[in-house]
């Protein structure tokens, strides 16, 4: 598949204003807190935990503590790992793929507990639990 020059320069235009709002200009693995520690040309610092990051939530620390920068700044790559991610896209909060993203949100929902859902919990549990499923014939 060819590019033209017109879809080129389009894409560094997109590029060119993705870095006005800011890229990495250095990034590191805070073992301590267990964050992914970034810093942008804006010297504003921002701090992720890595198992929020999709790719990193089992990776050791040795693996998390070798980062490389992508040339335009817009990027984070692992090699060790084999993972990358969009520095724009963590700034969004963002984190990994929409599917992933969607599965994180689903367990963290299905752990949720709150005083109604305990309460209800005991009521039910008072009234003998939950009824049985019936064979349906």
């Amino acid at each position: 598949m060819a590019i033209s020059e017109q879809e080129l320069k389009a894409a560094e235009n997109r590029m060119q204003e993705q870095r006005e709002a800011g890229y990495a200009v250095s990034a590191r693995y805070d073992r301590r807190s267990g964050r992914i520690v970034i810093e942008l040309n804006t010297e504003v610092q921002f701090a992720i935990p890595a198992g929020k990051i999709e790719g990193l939530s089992e990776a050791t620390a040795s693996d998390l503590a070798e980062i490389e920068i992508s040339p335009s700044g817009l990027g984070l790559y692992w090699p060790k790992l084999d993972v990358d991610t969009y520095v724009p896209g963590l700034l969004q909060g963002v984190f990994g793929s929409k599917h992933w993203m969607a599965a994180q949100l689903g367990a963290v929902g299905g752990r949720v507990r709150s005083a109604a859902k305990a309460a209800t919990a005991r009521e039910n549990g008072r009234k003998g639990g939950r009824p049985r499923k019936t064979a349906a014939r």
